[in-house]
């Protein structure tokens, strides 16, 4: 099943800034991440499927922004 990140977070029972924490990253870029304002590298999505315990795969990646 394919959740948004947040999605994902909620369900595994994080609010915002304990899994930020436990990524080692600060909750603005949690924020961003979510947002779809920037994306997470390799390292940050392997840290992000084992906290949440959902493949990159089911992960839907939102974009604020659309290029043509």
């Amino acid at each position: 099943m394919k959740v948004t990140l947040k999605a994902a977070r909620i369900a595994a029972g994080y609010k915002q800034a304990e899994a930020a924490k436990r990524l080692g990253c600060n909750t603005g870029t949690l924020a961003s991440y979510e947002a779809g304002k920037t994306f997470p590298d390799v390292m940050m999505l392997k840290k992000i499927e084992i906290l949440y315990g959902v493949s990159y795969n089911d992960i839907i990646f939102v974009c604020d922004k659309i290029t043509s």
